[in-house]
């Protein structure tokens, strides 16, 4: 099969760069040795945060490196064998996280952020897939006032960039969420995200509308990527696909394809697990729930009340260590009536992320026709979209709906 573009990878990323590219004519197969949306993408609170002008920063209080160091902050886990090989990286993450840097980024980050809602919204029309969606913000809970002052300090910056984020009252929360208990002081809503009750679900749906555009999806392995001429080729299971583009947005797995090809970016994983819950009597949520001092997001979900851990830093491949799990569900049942557990094993997923906390999208230098969209880490269901119409709009030579330079992978 020869074809223009092929896209490695059918998470939200993948798929949403294959249907934008798709759209504007170009015919394109989208590879991956799972399903649209079996991985990464699958395991995540489903929201689309537009409100993220904050990053994930790494701590730089020293009480609070401490309470990770010693295991008490059930938001963080880490593997001692991983460390070692991850000092650069945290060391490289730790200056990006400086408050002056933290404005940088989200000067940069806002300009994706602003188109995240409205292309989920396109393409979802599109797909028939905006029965997932549901507006009604998300909502977080503060035990302490140290917790809330911490948050406060986000507002002005939040209210800069039009966002909207409002403290309210123990009563307005409890109203607006019935089935929590009251074991919080402080609470906020922002109200610009929404969220979906199955991101899984929406990448499929997305990638289904894909084949009707004339996209194919197929199955293959990334790793028989070779370069073939001026062009590129990999092996499917239908048999090998030739085009003369090719966009690796492959997350965690990103970095292995491009190192075959001399290509070295500074790309880690942020591990993360999550579990479904029945729920007792007639509980339910309406909208995701974090506990910021707990560490730990509630959320309704297809499969039931989906409660997701904090991070994990490990090697990608090290075996599965969810102590977060066992460290937030006491915590995650004594706000919310959760019942059993729903499935036998806990999930776990990758972060991709780089040191500076924004994704790599854009032509890899010296390699023609070699594409990357990577790196999303917390962002991936919400800039999927935004990102696949970025990186189409560059590959045909538009006019593009934000500036790519922030971006570039040879920023490093």
């Amino acid at each position: 099969m020869k074809t223009d573009v092929i896209v490695l990878g059918a998470g939200i990323v993948g798929t949403s760069i294959a249907h934008n590219l798709a759209e504007r004519g170009r015919a394109v197969a989208l590879v991956d040795r799972r399903g649209p949306g079996e991985e990464t993408s699958y395991g995540n609170a489903g929201l689309v945060e537009r409100a993220s002008i904050y990053p994930v920063a790494f701590p730089r209080d020293l009480s609070a490196l401490i309470e990770v160091a010693r295991g008490r902050n059930p938001a963080a886990n880490y593997h001692w064998d991983a460390l070692p090989g991850l000092i650069p990286w945290m060391y490289a993450y730790w200056r990006a996280s400086a408050p002056a840097r933290i404005l940088d980024y989200a000067r940069t980050m806002s300009t994706l952020l602003t188109f995240s809602l409205a292309e989920h919204e396109r393409m979802a029309a599109l797909a028939g897939a905006a029965h997932y969606f549901r507006d009604g913000g998300w909502l977080k809970l503060y035990r302490t006032e140290a917790g809330i002052a911490q948050e406060r300090r986000e507002f002005p910056l939040a209210h800069q960039y039009g966002l909207s984020a409002r403290e309210i009252g123990l009563d307005e929360a409890m109203a607006l969420e019935p089935a929590l208990r009251p074991i919080f002081s402080h609470a906020v809503l922002w109200s610009d995200p929404h969220s979906v009750s199955s991101p899984g679900g929406v990448t499929q749906a997305y990638a289904a509308n894909l084949k009707v555009l004339g996209g194919q999806v197929r199955r293959g392995d990334a790793r028989t990527l070779t370069r073939l001429g001026s062009g590129w080729w990999v092996m499917t299971d239908d048999g090998p696909v030739e085009a003369p583009e090719v966009v690796v947005a492959l997350g965690p797995w990103a970095r292995d394809i491009l190192a075959s090809f001399g290509v070295k970016v500074p790309l880690a994983v942020k591990r993360g697990y999550h579990m479904h819950y029945r729920t007792e009597g007639n509980a339910g949520l309406s909208r995701p729930v974090l506990d910021e001092e707990g560490g730990y997001v509630i959320t309704p979900m297809e499969g039931g009340i989906r409660l997701t851990t904090g991070v994990e830093f490990a090697r990608r491949d090290a075996p599965k260590t969810p102590v977060q799990l066992e460290k937030t569900e006491p915590l995650a049942r004594g706000l919310f009536p959760l019942g059993a557990r729903a499935e036998a094993e806990p999930w776990m997923g990758c972060r991709p992320a780089f040191p500076d906390m924004l994704p790599a999208i854009g032509p890899i230098a010296g390699r023609r026709g070699m594409w990357v969209a990577i790196g999303h880490q917390h962002l991936g269901f919400t800039l999927g979209p935004v990102t696949g119409r970025l990186i189409a709009e560059m590959m045909s030579g538009e006019p593009t709906c934000v500036d790519p330079a922030p971006f570039a992978p040879d920023r490093f």
